[in-house]
């Protein structure tokens, strides 16, 4: 059929000419075109048809249009209107969607159009009169009606005339601070792309070609492409087979093989064209504006269209006229400062609005951006088809809302996990979570409830502490269209303005910038996209790539790279496909690396990295650097332990670090390597000042393994971690000699390494201007010679002005320099962060000082602590005047009181600034330190009494009232321990292993139980000083026999027998006046060791050594007051995990003994229903309610272990009695159990939401802090029952029934399952528990029922992710005396 014909040859048609043209010119459904078939219409009564007759055939109102068009243009023989193909193509859905999102008409005028089935090629054939005729009012009638015909051109014209308007662009230069905007129109459904293309080439194609086509298709393949199954291609039309080529063999993909099957079906000019068409960035890379004014100029032609468009069109040729000749030039431009790569920022602030999913797929230059946050205003950007979720494939991201960024800024940045991890904050709703507090606001209510956070969010980001090296980049991407100023995008970019005009010197008054200079819009995603990705210094880059066994390599995740922050890794293709070799901007790169490297700075695997690319020059290796190398790859082959540390000893600022890099670079294809980036951990390569900490790090990486995974240590010869440690030595020989396996290197270079030192000068005159005044290099090249480096500093400080404040400066920085080699005077204080870059340097300048201008080191330190800027601690002097600069600092004293009593021994004096500490804060540490002070008097004071031959009766007094106060110190340094949330500093230790400064450097520990191990040492040096009394002589078994009754109060002091002289008249006055603080400390021994027993034995967690020294002591203790073996057997008994040595079949048998089998749970439990029933003669309403408690529980447990017997009563009737029993108490109720009760019989089912159940959660925690003693309260409790599948009492499982399934299991490897959680992963486990929905917030654990959120504790807190992110997760659920406990928690993204 001719596409207008005249209408006498229509008249002619028959009915099947109809149903044809129907078909294939209308493109009708089938089931239409078959309606006037049934209908007998031909050809002579269709042209009298209007559209009353098409819907009176039950024909729905969009198809009828339809119809009626086609019809009207038969008749009055003209061409139909073209509109584009892709709008054409909208299905009805994607027609309501573009209604509501676009149009803004009201829901039900876009719910009426799709049950009438209007699609695009429906709605482009609607006049006015077809929208009233469904009801659609009349105001609404013009909007859509217009719409339609500024489809392309509504969205731009309004989101860039609006950006116009927004308040300017500020390049902050002193915050180092940029914005630029990127505009994009929204994508509407449908937009076109290489699927349309290839589907209307084909439309083109005959019919018999289009069976060629298939037919080729199904046999096409290279060795790039496979070919698509031929049930797949099976009756598939034109828009079918481009649509499954696109998916088949992607976008580019599906381009070649198109062109590549016409040309064999001899479709050459097809394919030509076709190519043609894809160079042209209206198709391929959908440039959004360009197509406007395509579209626009073709409607031009359109008859008695509505006026808006003449408007819209000039409006278009105004714009196209001011159009830039290149906005991907200056993309790049805005992105690289005028280069070619990204390094130039360091951070990137993304802010975004609402994307859609055709979006998000030409967004993937966000993964490779340095993202420190992105403000998403998409509350379904965390949705399957979203930004967010799109990026957090191949990255991580912490979820955040904007109140997370409030507080003081360290926190802020340690709890969010700030510059480690990007974070991605939601400023406006989040609909992958449930609750009213995650819908999104209109904007008026955005305004009232979330515009301050965000606001606040802004600030914060702005504060120059946030950010004090290195550039920023803040980047609008307004992806959907900002028509109005009441956007909560708009606020956020006023947000950032008004967070400038602090600095009123650096922007203008009123802020009237022009925006245009700094924002792109005539570019679509897809080529941002690709523009971004072009840049470097990822453009030609690989995967990062790691070694892995027999020669081959693994793929370094982006996303696993994220999550390891502690770690700088080492990839086996570091650096390279970044720089083109010799381009400019490699040799600028590797001037620039050279420079900052000899000059002082760090070493970098870039400097590696150029020195193998020329063979010619290559790095400096040490003499040391065979020997280094040659170690590790020993202990890698021949070392039986999983974990290994190698030292390297080396003096400061003699290339240690950069010779143990150099090795790490060099074994980089065999060995994986990584740098551990936070000092606080203490490094892998880094400077460290003692060795003993890298030595905990090699002890817990094994148990870590062991804990937390399957692999098998003894078996697995790969498992191996080398720890290389660089520690700084003024002896490096001697403490190499002291320590093995180690290496050390000293600030003294061989004749052969003098020669590479001087050929390296002459390397970098080539490339250099004055490579001499690199200065750390020209130090190392002279062998560290101390008069060059005099003469250096010397000459450079000879016409230095020491009055001024430079000067005073520049002596700070000589001193710290000089004890911390990398310390700095930060940029609050300078405009710069500066240093001294070599040690060596800084030490010549003080003693220059002295030498020529009498400045005293002392005088330096003197100023620094009257000085604002800082202070530093080193000698008492010293201390003592930075206490009383700081008076309100406890860390002064403290480091004060350690240092006078490990170092001097001056306990007087320690104890007084020990006092002081504590006066400014009293903490269990500032109480433990009085009590070290003490112990350790008292230890020097028995030490001396062991030695002399006779003794002062004083001294007894004097050492019982120290024993006395240092008792007291350590129980109310426990106390504060047990009611305390966090530990502030270290406790003390012995001194002999504990460093005078070590407090501060080092993470800090839980206080644990030293108070009570403080106590019975105590007790013990008291023990030994009255055991060499003349009258408590050990040896003496009438005398010791003595002791013991006196120390159990069996006697007085009084009734001991002994010698009368007057030595021994004073000893008996002395012990008569402190009787009542000996004849207690017994029995306080004794009580502290059932104490630690029952904590050993029922809390999580294992202490081996504190079990190992209470071990010991209750050794002693059982020598020293038990006579017979049958005492010592007793009280071995009643301590059974104090005594090492207790044979532990014993112990089984002895807890077998004292089981309780089944038939006494049935006593027990029949016992307590007779009391039940009896309870209305009982008035005590204590005893009722432990009775009616025990009568659940022992319930309860005998169902657990026999669930047929005829005493277990129902759940319905337990929970009215559990009900009626916390209807009585409260939630006030001391002791725990009530409320334990009620998790296991009230936890909620899955679709409850109106449960009481967080607030018993709430009750369990608040009555075990008080009931439970303060040494349980912050440790670990374990699960004895978990949530089950089934119902009633079948959904307590209990931990010995889910054992059952593994009875042929070893008993430790069985244990090992359960203490890093990969039970959990067994079939009949997850057969049997229940698992619960749930989600992380702030860090804590939340069970969740509809809008209902219980909070619950993680078995095991390394599973619950750092950085404060929002996440969905599930897990299985277990109940211990403290509460509900999350085990086995996934995350569902």
């Amino acid at each position: 059929f001719k596409k207008t014909q005249p209408i006498a040859e229509t008249e002619k048609w028959t009915e099947e000419d109809v149903h044809r043209w129907l078909m294939t010119e209308v493109k009708v459904h089938k089931t239409c075109a078959d309606r006037f078939v049934e209908e007998e219409v031909s050809g002579d009564s269709l042209v009298a048809f209007k559209k009353t007759d098409i819907l009176d055939l039950g024909i729905k109102h969009g198809p009828a249009v339809k119809i009626i068009s086609y019809l009207e243009s038969l008749r009055d023989g003209l061409q139909r209107d073209q509109f584009p193909a892709y709008v054409e193509n909208w299905t009805k859905e994607q027609v309501h969607q573009w209604l509501l999102q676009h149009v803004n008409v009201y829901s039900k005028y876009a719910i009426r159009l799709q049950e009438e089935d209007v699609s695009g090629d429906c709605l482009v054939c609607f006049k006015k009169q077809d929208l009233l005729d469904l009801e659609v009012k009349t105001k609404r009638t013009n909007q859509t009606c217009k719409s339609v015909f500024s489809v392309f051109l509504k969205c731009a014209i309004c989101l860039n005339e609006q950006a116009i308007s927004l308040p300017g662009i500020l390049v902050n230069q002193a915050l180092n601070m940029y914005f630029w905007f990127f505009l994009q129109t929204s994508v509407l459904p449908g937009v076109p792309n290489i699927t349309v293309v290839i589907q209307e080439t084909l439309d083109n194609l005959k019919k018999e070609d289009f069976k060629k086509f298939h037919f080729h298709l199904k046999q096409y393949k290279t060795s790039q492409f496979q070919p698509i199954r031929e049930s797949k291609l099976e009756g598939k039309d034109t828009m079918d087979t481009a649509q499954l080529m696109t998916d088949h063999y992607e976008s580019n993909g599906a381009v070649r093989v198109t062109v590549d099957v016409l040309r064999e079906i001899n479709q050459c000019e097809r394919a030509n064209q076709l190519e043609n068409t894809m160079g042209k960035t209206t198709n391929v890379k959908m440039n959004l504006n360009n197509e406007f004014a395509f579209s626009c100029s073709k409607y031009s032609t359109v008859k008695n269209k509505y006026t808006l468009h003449c408007g819209l069109e000039q409006h278009l040729l105004s714009r196209d006229k001011k159009k830039e000749a290149n906005q991907g030039e200056k993309l790049k431009n805005l992105l690289t400062c005028g280069g070619n790569s990204l390094d130039n920022y360091d951070n990137m602030i993304i802010v975004v609005n609402k994307s859609s999913p055709e979006q998000v797929q030409y967004l993937k230059f966000l993964n490779k951006l340095k993202l420190f946050c992105v403000l998403d205003f998409d509350p379904d950007s965390n949705t399957q088809v979203g930004l967010c979720h799109s990026y957090r494939e191949s990255r991580w991201a912490n979820l955040h809302t904007p109140s997370q960024y409030q507080g003081q800024i360290d926190s802020v940045i340690k709890n969010l996990n700030l510059y480690k991890q990007t974070s991605w904050v939601f400023c406006n709703g989040r609909h992958d979570l449930e609750g009213d507090s995650n819908k999104e606001l209109n904007y008026w209510n955005w305004l009232r409830k979330s515009c301050s956070d965000v606001e606040q969010l802004v600030s914060f980001i702005c504060n120059p502490e946030v950010f004090l090296h290195g550039r920023s980049l803040i980047m609008f991407l307004l992806l959907s269209p900002v028509d109005s100023e009441k956007d909560p995008i708009c606020d956020t970019y006023k947000a950032f303005m008004n967070t400038y005009e602090k600095w009123k010197e650096l922007i203008q008054e009123k802020l009237d910038f022009d925006i245009d200079p700094q924002s792109v819009y005539e570019l679509s995603l897809s080529e941002v996209n690709g523009t971004v990705l072009a840049l470097r210094p990822f453009s030609e880059s690989s995967e990062r790539l790691l070694p892995s066994s027999d020669s081959s390599f693994v793929v370094l995740k982006n996303k696993d790279e994220d999550l390891l922050t502690a770690l700088d890794i080492l990839c086996l293709n570091q650096c390279e496909n970044i720089y083109e070799d010799k381009s400019p901007e490699f040799n600028d790169k590797r001037t620039k690396v050279e420079e900052e490297f000899y000059r002082g700075g760090k070493v970098k695997w870039w400097n590696f990295f150029f020195c193998d690319k020329d063979k010619q020059k290559p790095f400096i290796k040490r003499d040391k650097y065979e020997n280094l190398k040659r170690m590790i790859r020993s202990e890698l082959r021949e070392s039986k332990e999983m974990c290994v540390l190698l030292n390297l000893f080396h003096n400061p600022g003699c290339g240690g670090t950069t010779l143990a890099m150099h090795v790490m670079w060099d074994l980089r294809k065999e060995i994986r390597c990584a740098v551990l980036k936070d000092n606080s951990l203490f490094p892998l390569i880094d400077d460290s000042k003692e060795t003993e900490n890298p030595y905990k790090l090699c002890n817990c990486i094994p148990q870590t393994v062991v804990s937390h995974s399957n692999i098998n240590v003894d078996k697995a010869q790969s498992c191996k971690v080398i720890i290389l440690n660089c520690v700084r030595s003024q002896n490096p020989k001697d403490s190499y000699r002291r320590h093995n396996p180690s290496q050390y290197i000293t600030a003294s270079l061989s004749p052969e390494e003098q020669n590479e030192f001087e050929k390296k000068l002459n390397e970098l005159r080539e490339t250099h201007d004055t490579p001499e005044n690199f200065y750390s290099f020209m130090i190392m090249k002279s062998n560290f010679d101390k008069k060059y480096i005099d003469d250096l500093v010397h000459n450079t400080l000879e016409n230095f002005d020491f009055s001024s404040k430079n000067a005073k400066l520049f002596s700070f920085l000589a001193l710290l320099n000089s004890y911390v080699a990398e310390s700095e005077i930060s940029r609050s204080l300078l405009y710069e962060g500066i240093r001294i870059l070599h040690s060596s340097i800084a030490s010549a300048c003080l003693e220059e000082f002295e030498r020529s201008h009498s400045l005293k080191v002392s005088d330096i330190t003197i100023e620094i602590l009257h000085c604002d800027l800082f202070f530093s601690s080193k000698r008492r002097m010293i201390f003592v005047k930075a206490s009383t600069r700081f008076e309100k600092s406890l860390s002064i004293p403290q480091a004060l009181a350690r240092y006078l009593y490990i170092k001097e021994h001056d306990f007087p004096e320690a104890l007084k600034w020990a006092e002081k500490a504590k006066n400014i804060k009293a903490n269990p540490y500032t109480f433990d330190t009085i009590g070290q002070i003490h112990k350790s008097n008292l230890k020097s004071n028995n030490d001396r009494g062991k030695q002399e031959t006779s003794c002062n009766p004083e001294d007894l007094n004097t050492n019982i009232k120290i024993a006395s106060n240092a008792i007291t110190a350590f129980k109310k340094a426990q106390e504060l321990a047990d009611s305390e949330e966090e530990p502030e500093e270290e406790p003390e230790e012995e001194p002999e292993e504990k460093a005078v400064d070590e407090s501060d450097d080092f993470p800090q520990k839980s206080y644990h139980v030293q108070g009570y191990v403080g106590v019975l040492e105590i007790a013990f040096l008291v023990f030994e000083i009255l055991s060499r009394l003349p009258f408590f002589d050990q040896s003496d078994p009438m005398k010791k026999m003595y002791f013991q009754r006196f120390l159990k109060k069996a006697i007085p002091i009084t009734s001991v027998y002994k010698e009368d002289n007057e030595r021994n008249n004073i000893y008996e006055e002395i012990i008569k006046e402190h009787e009542r603080f000996l004849q207690n400390l017994k029995a306080e021994v004794k009580e502290t060791f059932e104490l630690l027993d029952s904590f050993f034995t029922y809390m999580k967690g294992r202490y081996p050594e504190f079990q190992r020294k209470i071990s010991s002591l209750f050794k002693h203790y059982v020598s020293l007051f038990c006579n017979t073996p049958k005492e010592m057997k007793k009280e071995q008994q009643n301590n059974p995990n104090l005594n090492l040595k207790i044979n532990i079949e014993e112990q089984r048998l002895f807890l077998e003994k004292n089981q309780a089998d089944t038939f006494e749970i049935e006593r027990i439990t029949e016992c307590y229903a007779y009391l039940q029933k009896q309870h209305h003669q009982l008035n005590d309403k204590k005893q009722k309610t432990k009775e009616t408690i025990n009568c659940i529980l022992s319930n309860i447990v005998l169902y657990l272990l026999k669930p047929n017997s005829k005493h277990v009563k129902s759940i319905d009737s337990l929970s009215d009695l559990l009900s009626t029993t916390l209807q009585d108490v409260g939630l006030r109720y001391p002791f725990p159990d009530p409320y334990y009760l009620a998790l296991l019989l009230f936890w909620p089912r899955t679709t409850e939401e109106d449960t009481e159940i967080a607030t018993y959660v709430t009750a369990i925690r608040n009555s075990t802090r008080k009931y439970l003693t303060p040494l349980f309260q912050k440790r670990s409790t374990v699960a004895h029952l978990y949530l089950g599948k089934e119902k009633g009492l079948k959904r307590l499982v209990s931990k010995p029934q889910l054992d059952e399934n593994f009875k042929k299991m070893h008993r430790e490897t069985l244990a090992q399952l359960w203490r890093n959680g990969d039970i959990f992963k067994d079939k009949t486990i997850i057969n049997r528990l229940q698992r619960v929905r749930g989600s992380i917030e702030q860090g804590e654990v939340f069970a969740n029922y509809g809008k209902l959120k219980i909070p619950v504790r993680p078995a095991l807190v390394h599973r619950v992710s750092g950085g404060f992110s929002t996440e969905k997760v599930s897990f299985y659920l277990g109940f211990a005396i403290k509460g509900p406990i999350a085990y086995d928690i996934q995350y569902e993204n």
